[in-house]
């Protein structure tokens, strides 16, 4: 086990998720979030192949959630991002190991045509427990306003003034949640993104400062700029967009990367290779954007 890179609180590798998980002690995360491939033949713009039988990609989505399952810490919180017609799937294969606790919509906008089907305005976020929340933490949101015109939104049926100043309780239903579509907003040209809000939200709610968060599927790194913003631990795996997330990372926590954790390692993994004078130097916008590892 060597990682791609190493900031103060976390460690990518550049593998197969299912390789990392694997030597990841038991019972040793406190947070999951993952956002995985849907399978739908999408073009993620490096190669990877989103098109396999489908009795093929349910069995590697089995095999990931269970092992997912078994690193997290007991009351630990496990949360999947999946169109609804996968999530029935995966909340199948997580009701085995773990406890349901919200099915949370998640507004999408658009208007495509799907033919003889409902246009899907929302994607699902499973969230589930092994057994019963160690940390819920209560979340305020905003009173939504108009961005043109700045007022509120709704009346609250008249009881406006009996709103906790602090704002709105965080609901199941989240509605600026829609992806990032506009090209100044991605690290990864032409693939569309979750909004940093998503796997930060997730974390906020169910972790603590110093608690280890695990994403399986780094994609952009936007769960780990949420961990490094908000001080917990982290563990990720990306096959192709490495030097994305490093790029992300360099960008928003430059006196970070490079560090080593300050967490112990082998009170994380089972094996762990600590190459401190090749990988923890300072990477320069050079290598990042030659894609470097």
């Amino acid at each position: 086990m060597r990682p791609y890179l190493t900031t103060r609180r976390g460690f990518l590798f550049s593998a197969d998720c299912r390789d990392v998980i694997a030597n990841i002690r038991p019972e040793s995360v406190d947070c999951i979030f993952a956002d995985p491939p849907f399978n739908l033949g999408k073009d993620y713009k490096n190669g990877f192949s989103d098109q396999v039988s489908e009795a093929r990609y349910y069995e590697w989505c089995r095999e990931w959630i269970f092992e997912c399952c078994r690193i997290l810490k007991p009351g630990g919180a496990f949360f999947l991002y999946a169109l609804p017609e996968l999530a029935v799937r995966f909340a199948g294969f997580m009701n085995e190991r773990l406890t349901f606790r919200h099915w949370i919509a998640l507004s999408m906008k658009g208007s495509y045509p799907r033919g003889r089907k409902l246009y899907p305005a929302h994607y699902a976020l499973l969230y589930y427990t092994r057994g019963n929340a160690k940390t819920f933490n209560k979340l305020r949101l905003p009173v939504p306003t108009c961005r043109h015109c700045a007022g509120e939104l709704k009346d609250y049926g008249g009881h406006r003034d009996k709103l906790n100043p602090a704002g709105l309780n965080l609901s199941d239903f989240w509605e600026d949640t829609s992806p990032n579509r506009h090209r100044k907003f991605k690290v990864r040209p032409g693939v569309n993104e979750l909004k940093l809000v998503i796997p930060e939200r997730a974390i906020l709610l169910s972790t603590d400062p110093g608690d280890v968060v695990f994403d399986p599927f780094g994609g952009g790194g936007s769960t780990f700029q949420a961990a490094e913003k908000h001080e917990r631990h982290w563990i990720g795996a990306e096959i192709f967009d490495c030097h994305h997330i490093a790029q992300r990372l360099e960008e928003f926590f430059p006196f970070s990367l490079g560090h080593a954790p300050d967490i112990i390692p082998a009170s994380l993994f089972l094996k762990y290779e600590d190459h401190q004078n090749h990988l923890l130097r300072r990477r320069t916008r050079e290598d990042l954007q030659a894609g470097v590892g």
